[in-house]
């Protein structure tokens, strides 16, 4: 019989207990083998690996490379993690696996070896859905995965004449966690910046209260062991009735700044007081009336008393010499260019209307015009930029590069904006630049803590990673700081779905559907659909029509259920509409695809996808979990198309052998 001879690496798994069970309960222990093979069997082969044979309850599976055995064996326990998290304790599926890399005899369709023994021995040595694996593989996987390994030691294996050292794969470690309100230590105290009331003549100043209210969120977020809420969440009190303390209690928070501004001319007054949510009781206030020329000091003036009544008043901190305020110096001299970046900073955190966010672009197109070191009027105009080519107002990558180029420059002038990393870290995460992302998105959180966006990104970052259990974590975390942000709100509530917690997806979507409608029905639709449930996705495609009728997502959904509902001309009219706007510069190309893919026409879907990831708009969430594209997961060219797309995902090591 003819063998051959080569290096490979040298997987075998098993599932936990299953001898026991099925002694117990035969019919539950083939049951669960069988979801064992579904499960396990696509991954193989997205990562390259060959099957040999199945062992009972597990398999023997051979790889021409350590790294990707490795990035496979990662792969199937955070898959079976999120099997597990949507079944009850009962149909629990805990797995081992062992892998090991040498000189392997292929005989017959069979491979033996001392590779294959060694590897069969470390096996049972990995905890319940875990990974071990030999000194062999770790030496040539450690520099080239972003993984945590750790050792437990040397161990004599049965039949082996040498002792091995063994490693773990920490699973669920792929990267450092972000930090959390939940886990800083002592917590911080929470603080809401309310909406300065305008007491300017002129009305065309309330801008300027507005603008200045979004300052002082920013300068008080500096102060130390203080989280201040995010614009988006204080504005709704704007001219609000409700007490100090029923806004604290809405908020979560233990002390409120609150005030007027009166601008006029080259004058500003501005009175602010610092006020106790629970007793409503004045902590301290002030009174300014300067130039507007002052107006940078009257922010540094304002944020120091924080900090001194923050840790003399609130924390009852023995007296002694106060923090010392934190203070910047001013971004621009020119007065004119700081009151039309204010301007435009109310135009785009009101969102009121497509034009009014173009107006807002123009405005911080000329506040950089009059200064072009200005830069945090460069950081809005590339978040405006963004938001524009993300609505398909504006040519998509047009925009980004635009952005991009306004972001660095901002950093050249100002590398300590806390914003600027922040819109960078979101458009490397849209552009599939993910290494950057994430350094991007911890250094937004190292200058300002209060800023929730980061956090977003970051649970991105780790749902594409597989792990939503971080990913509801972070974004748990990006609710507390900004509890009325419709890009978390909408992401939470999905992410749950994919995490198998319909139930508290259910509950939270009814809580969050009068703040975030058309995102929620989006979700619900693709829920119910993914239920066969046509009844409850028409109705939540109605609103979604209703509210947003020209949206992609609409199209999309509206298509699908027309398809089930055995009408399929409705989904080609809109595959013909996203044509025509991709055309225009519209990055709506997997919208298409999804679309061919509920038509049947999958190779048309696949080259949809295969464009979307070459243009940095792969689905990614989508593809990995929504119940809709559960069938497309298994075809080779979708496993090879997201095993291209997280090679992107991991920063480059030298090359070597593997």
């Amino acid at each position: 019989m003819a063998s051959s001879r080569r290096l490979a690496a040298i997987m075998f798994t098993d599932i936990v207990g299953y001898t026991k069970l099925g002694q117990e309960d035969e019919e539950a222990a083939l049951r669960l083998r069988r979801e064992h093979q579904a499960l396990v069997r696509p991954i193989f082969a997205a990562f390259g690996g060959h099957e040999v044979k199945t062992l009972g309850d597990g398999f023997l599976v051979e790889f021409a490379s350590a790294v990707e055995s490795v990035r496979c064996a990662v792969e199937i326990q955070r898959a079976n993690a999120r099997r597990n998290g949507s079944v009850g304790p009962r149909d629990q599926l805990l797995l081992r696996i062992g892998l090991h890399a040498g000189d392997v005899v292929e005989e017959g369709g069979d491979v033996v070896g001392d590779a294959v023994n060694v590897a069969s021995r470390i096996e049972p040595l990995a905890d319940p859905g875990g990974i071990s694996l030999s000194a062999t593989v770790y030496q040539q996987v450690r520099n080239k995965l972003p993984m945590v390994f750790e050792t437990v030691g040397v161990r004599r294996l049965k039949n082996v004449e040498e002792p091995v050292e063994i490693y773990r794969v920490a699973v669920g470690a792929p990267r450092t966690p972000a930090p959390s309100p939940a886990n800083e230590g002592p917590q911080p105290l929470r603080l809401a910046v309310l909406p300065l009331a305008n007491l300017s003549t002129e009305a065309a100043d309330h801008f300027f209260a507005d603008g200045l209210t979004d300052e002082l969120i920013s300068r008080t977020a500096q102060v130390p062991q203080v989280r201040v809420i995010s614009r988006t969440s204080v504005q709704r009190y704007k001219g609000s009735a409700k007490s100090i303390r029923e806004v604290g209690e809405e908020l979560d928070v233990g002390v409120a700044l609150e005030g007027s501004v009166r601008k006029s001319g080259n004058r500003v007054r501005i009175a602010v007081q610092l006020v106790d949510v629970r007793s409503e009781a004045g902590i301290w206030s002030m009174r300014y009336d300067r130039p507007l020329d002052d107006i940078f000091a009257i922010q540094d003036d304002i944020a120091g008393h924080v900090a001194r009544a923050v840790t003399t008043h609130v924390r009852g901190a023995p007296s002694g010499a106060p923090p010392p305020a934190p203070s910047a110096p001013p971004e621009t001299s020119d007065m004119e260019a700081y009151s039309l970046f204010l301007h435009g900073r109310q135009l785009f955190g009101e969102k009121g209307s497509l034009e009014g966010i173009r107006t807002a672009l123009s405005l911080f197109e000329s506040s950089v015009a009059r200064d072009p070191n200005f830069a945090r009027a460069r950081v809005s105009l590339a978040e405006t930029l963004l938001w524009l080519a993300t609505e398909g107002a504006i040519h998509f990558r047009e925009a980004e590069d635009r952005a991009d180029r306004e972001l660095h420059r901002a950093l050249e002038i100002n590398e300590s904006i806390a914003e600027a990393h922040s819109t960078l870290a979101a458009l490397c995460l849209g552009s599939d630049r993910f290494v950057e992302c994430e350094r991007e998105a911890r250094r937004a959180m190292e200058l300002n803590p209060s800023l929730a966006d980061p956090y977003r990104w970051l649970a991105q970052l780790a749902a594409g990673d597989g792990d939503l259990g971080d990913a509801i974590r972070l974004l748990d975390a990006a609710r507390h700081l900004n509890p009325d942000d419709a890009n978390v709100l909408s992401f939470y509530g999905r992410a749950l779905v994919y995490a198998g917690r319909e139930a508290d997806a259910l509950a939270f979507w009814k809580e969050s559907k009068p703040r975030v409608q058309f995102r929620t029905n989006a979700h619900m639709s693709e829920y119910y659909l993914g239920k066969n449930d046509l009844g409850q996705a028409e109705a939540s495609i109605r609103e979604m029509e209703r509210i947003r009728p020209d949206s992609p997502w609409t199209l999309l959904y509206r298509g699908i259920l027309a398809v089930r509902q055995g009408d399929p001309a409705i989904a080609r009219r809109s595959i013909a509409q996203l044509e025509d706007r991709q055309r225009k510069g519209e990055m709506v190309v997997f919208f298409i695809g999804f679309l061919h893919y509920a038509l049947g026409e999958v190779d048309a879907f696949i080259a949809s996808m295969e464009y979307a990831l070459r243009h940095g708009v792969l689905p990614l969430l989508e593809l990995l979990y929504s119940p809709l594209y559960a069938t497309a997961r298994q075809d080779p060219r979708v496993q090879d198309i997201l095993r291209r797309q997280r090679q992107l995902r991991e920063p480059s090591a030298p090359e070597g052998p593997s």
